[in-house]
């Protein structure tokens, strides 16, 4: 059952000014973001269809992930997509205390970098928390380290097994507009709904003209 809305309000955008949580601007371009990978098969599945509308997106990894499949993190940094951090463990914030949170964004910190840095690629300071959960200290520390708290626009609950795979489109082509980030897994919990998903919102705002762009 969902408990915040698959759009969010302005409400909370404007609690939380200095989260990020869409792009201003008028251009036909969206934003796709996927958490929890790199996942076999599925993170891969994910790139087969966005190469084939050239889009970029921004897969925000957990470091425990990483570790397991690296091939597959190098695939996404050599596809042209950004990476941003989802902690090492997946960890909510608010049952952990901040040293140790940081602890663990950390971890997922030196592992990106001394992948990028094979590929010679800056590591792009992105950080989502993971269930959108975290302290207003841990979050003024990660600011701190450099880091753009990359929060959303629209939820596409690809992950609730609750929610219809019909239902998990309309909620991304009711509420998605220019500028927004847009929410989904590239998970085995998330992939029966991002299967039947991805493919018609690629199609779909492809052929209203817009754009898919990696946030930098």
């Amino acid at each position: 059952m969902q408990i915040i809305p698959a759009k969010t309000p302005g409400f909370v955008k404007s609690l939380f000014p200095n989260l990020v949580w869409n792009i201003k601007t008028s251009n036909k371009e969206l934003y796709l973001t996927f958490d929890d990978g790199p996942t076999p098969e599925i993170t891969e599945w994910v790139l087969d269809n966005l190469e084939q509308y050239n889009a970029k997106a921004t897969f925000f990894c957990i470091g425990n992930n990483i570790e397991k499949h690296a091939e597959i993190f190098r695939k996404l940094i050599e596809n042209g997509h950004a990476v941003g951090n989802h902690t090492y463990n997946h960890l909510k914030g608010w049952k952990h205390k901040t040293k140790n949170y940081l602890k663990n964004v950390d971890q997922t910190d030196d592992l990106m970098r001394s992948y990028l840095k094979d590929r010679n690629k800056e590591i792009q300071k992105l950080f989502r928390p993971p269930y959108g959960k975290f302290k207003v200290k841990q979050s003024k520390k990660i600011q701190s380290k450099g880091y753009q708290l990359i929060m959303w626009d629209v939820l596409s609950y690809d992950w609730d097994r609750s929610v219809s795979k019909e239902d998990c489109l309309l909620n991304v082509t009711s509420s998605a507009k220019e500028g927004s980030i847009i929410v989904f897994h590239d998970s085995v919990k998330a992939y029966k709904n991002l299967e039947f998903v991805l493919p018609r919102v690629l199609q779909k705002y492809s052929e209203l003209g817009y754009e898919f762009k990696a946030l930098y």
